[in-house]
């Protein structure tokens, strides 16, 4: 008995925290700039807010402000959906790529 209430009292926790803690899960899991743009584009906009965060954070060690987070996930969504590779991570993405697979 004593042991059935310790395995619903760790599965009660493990869901907790699984609830509470998707955002710091999903940051520590996503590629960041690694990402590729096949991937980034079938992001949904949290997703892609969580991976252009953590992108901008690997450039400049400190966590970006709404709206650099906001005009990189424009100009990422721009570039990525016409990268002549989709492969392409989101940190090479650029105006090259349009017509040069990288």
């Amino acid at each position: 008995m004593n042991t059935t209430k310790t395995r619903f009292a760790l599965l009660a926790a493990t869901a907790a925290l699984a609830l509470a803690g998707c955002t710091e899960i999903e940051q520590a899991l996503n590629k960041g700039g690694d990402t590729p743009c096949r991937e980034y584009i079938a992001q949904d906009q949290e997703t892609k807010r969580v991976t252009i965060t953590k992108f901008l954070e690997e450039q400049h060690g400190q966590a970006p402000t709404g709206t650099n987070v906001d005009l990189s996930m424009a100009a990422a969504d721009g570039l990525c959906t016409v990268q002549a590779n989709a492969d392409t991570p989101i940190e090479r993405a650029d105006l090259a790529g349009i017509f040069i697979r990288k």
